[in-house]
């Protein structure tokens, strides 16, 4: 049935526009229900980014059952587009807002002057107003893991990343991927194509074949599709996805992904509102807090590398190991960090460089 509805509500979405698909949900709406609204930047699919997020709406639904009613707007562009979704949501009554996607920062912003009783979530972004927080995964800890079993399943150490927009979250992952994948095969090098789209499968899959062809042997994204995990499976090399669990478009390719699990800290910040105590906020939290994963290992995965990945993702929620530790250096030979240094959190959020390792100009 869940299905069915979610079904209902895309086609509402695409088909018969935004203000419908708003008014259908008000139309179900108690008086004192929260309403909250969702903004994705792609489909809902079977994968990927905003099918992490639509998840979460639907475990919403199923935790708060009648005390909420949730809506969502699919396809939403950065941009002019997304200011108009925003104040369409805030209009029509909702109490709490999740704009999902980097690009809405600023159209969130204008947005929340003109609302200032509907609270804002904005994922991924860094300005805030006393209505509108942030908040996102430290999902490099889990691409540092990924580095790591890439490190053990590569046989020609090159390793191909398709990248969506070099800005410092996505570069994050790239260096994160590259310090695990170098520690266990210090020359071991990654390929980076970037396709400048969230969201294009067909740029995402002519990307995986330019870097397969390049000789990677395994693939992995920082974009929203499945296409680059198909390329792989199709050329029969191995891939690592990103955002969701993939393996179901690369059974044999797929090793494992870098997952972020919304459910939690959505119902947080739900019941917040429900008690009237939600304030705005910057939430950054990882493995510690479960809110950063990583999808099941495949069974190619030998178990002795199993083992020492899942001490390695303990020492991480436990704080005892950190991605960026000392020494690194730079594409340039340049020291970012002594060795025994730990990078913190202003410097993670502005990072504009490649560690040594990544091939390619990102400047």
């Amino acid at each position: 049935m869940k299905k069915v509805m979610k079904k209902l509500a895309v086609a509402l979405s695409i088909g018969i526009g935004l203000n419908a698909s708003l008014m259908s949900s008000s139309a179900m709406a108690a008086d004192d229900n929260v309403k909250v609204g969702f903004v994705y930047v792609s489909p809902t699919g079977e994968a990927g980014w905003t099918y992490t997020h639509d998840e979460a709406r639907l475990y919403l639904e199923e935790k708060f059952g009648d005390k909420i009613e949730t809506s969502f707007v699919e396809n939403v562009a950065e941009g002019a587009d997304a200011q108009r979704v925003i104040t369409q949501m805030a209009k029509s009554g909702h109490d709490l807002i999740f704009t999902t996607s980097f690009g809405y920062m600023n159209p969130t912003i204008k947005v929340a002057k003109r609302f200032p009783k509907v609270k804002f979530e904005h994922a991924t972004g860094y300005k805030r107003a006393k209505n509108v927080g942030t908040y996102f995964d430290r999902i490099y800890e889990a691409r540092y893991l990924t580095g790591v079993i890439a490190g053990h399943m590569s046989k020609t150490d090159t390793i191909g990343y398709i990248g969506a927009f070099p800005i410092p979250e996505v570069v994050r992952g790239i260096n994160a991927f590259t310090l695990g994948l170098q520690s266990v095969k210090p020359d071991a090098k990654v390929k980076v194509v970037w396709v400048n789209s969230w969201f294009d499968p067909g740029k995402e899959r002519e990307a995986a074949d330019s870097l397969i062809d390049q000789g990677a042997d395994v693939i992995t994204q920082h974009t929203d599709s499945p296409a680059p995990l198909q390329a792989a499976e199709a050329a029969g090399i191995y891939a690592i996805g990103y955002h969701s669990d993939m393996s179901e478009y690369g059974k044999t390719a797929h090793l494992t992904a870098a997952v972020h699990n919304w459910k939690e800290f959505y119902a947080k910040r739900v019941q917040q509102v429900l008690d009237g105590t939600w304030q705005s906020e910057d939430v950054w939290r990882g493995m510690d807090a479960d809110m950063t994963q990583l999808a099941p290992l495949s069974s190619a995965i030998p178990d002795d590398v199993k083992a020492k990945v899942q001490a390695l993702s303990a020492q991480i929620a436990e704080g005892k190991l950190h991605p960026f530790t000392g020494p690194i250096v730079n594409q340039q030979g340049q020291q970012i960090l002594a060795n025994g240094q730990v990078m913190d959190d202003n410097a993670l959020r502005k990072m504009d460089y490649y560690v040594a390792g990544v091939e390619g100009k990102l400047k």
